[in-house]
């Protein structure tokens, strides 16, 4: 039996709905969290991916680490506050930033005007990145336009899979997170893999994936990412500029790259050059 439950609300219960949906729930973030509120929780929550080695991905023991968690730690090093990383993938991470699940998000998160509209990016940029596709090197494919007709993994919710169908015209076969494409791509089910290019530079470092598959292909559609605090979390948002200019300065992004198995990227290269000698 299916029961149908109506409410009819006063316009009191009206006004206390409200109010206790303003109440920030116990380890809650919401916009109102800025720098004082963290620090006064003592936790920031940053939400990052975990299946983007080497961005973000769990050691053997479970733990997330990658050169994003990285950038995290030392944000929280700041704020003298202690890290709570929250796995994110790309279809729910704006999500979970506008539920105020996280902080802030340092999940590859691609510069683009529909999610400035809906989140407060930081700038500067804090990554630069292409797209490219993963391919086995039996695949004899040397040019984007081998890829028509042909199916390509791709991971849902990549800003990129509607550009690479249209402009290519391959066939896009989606799948959540990372691992479930490259799974499928191994088996067989698509040529291919079109995904971030550093991510997939980071998955040749392991040995059987370069064994058998290789990047042949130009990186196309240069796209910096972004990192985001909820709209309206404007002390936060300050502190995580500041602190991105920091590392620009320092030369801390082209170190983590380097220390995370990266050839260094034009842009963080450009952006130290930039930033080296700025007085503040």
């Amino acid at each position: 039996m299916r029961l149908t439950i109506r409410t009819l609300l006063t316009t009191g219960a009206l006004a206390a709905l409200a109010a206790f949906s303003a109440v920030a729930l116990p380890g809650r973030a919401t916009a109102a969290d800025g720098v004082d509120a963290i620090k006064k929780r003592g936790t920031l929550i940053v939400g990052v991916k975990a299946d983007y080695k080497p961005f973000g991905f769990r050691d053997p023991s479970g733990t997330i680490i990658g050169l994003e968690p990285d950038l995290a730690a030392d944000l929280a090093k700041r704020l003298g506050v202690k890290l709570e990383l929250v796995p994110v993938v790309s279809a729910n991470r704006i999500e979970f930033l506008q539920q105020g699940k996280v902080d802030l998000l340092i999940a590859t998160l691609s510069d683009k005007p529909e999610r400035r509209r809906v989140v407060q990016a930081i700038d500067p940029n804090y990554y630069s990145d292409f797209v490219n596709v993963l391919l086995p090197k039996s695949s004899g494919i040397t040019d984007w336009a081998q890829l028509k007709g042909k199916p390509v993994c791709a991971t849902s919710g990549a800003w990129y899979n509607k550009d690479v169908a249209r402009t290519y015209g391959a066939e896009i076969v989606a799948f959540d997170g990372s691992e479930k494409p490259l799974f499928a791509l191994k088996q067989g089910n698509c040529i291919g893999y079109v995904y971030d290019q550093s991510m997939l530079q980071g998955k040749l470092l392991d040995d059987d994936w370069k064994a058998n598959y290789a990047l042949p292909l130009k990186g196309i559609l240069d796209a910096p990412w972004m990192m985001a605090v909820a709209q309206g979390n404007t002390t936060l948002q300050a502190a995580v500029e500041d602190a991105t200019k920091d590392w620009m300065k320092t030369g801390f992004i082209v170190n983590e790259e380097k220390k995370w198995g990266i050839e260094p990227t034009a842009y963080s290269k450009a952006m130290y050059e930039k930033y080296k000698n700025a007085t503040n």
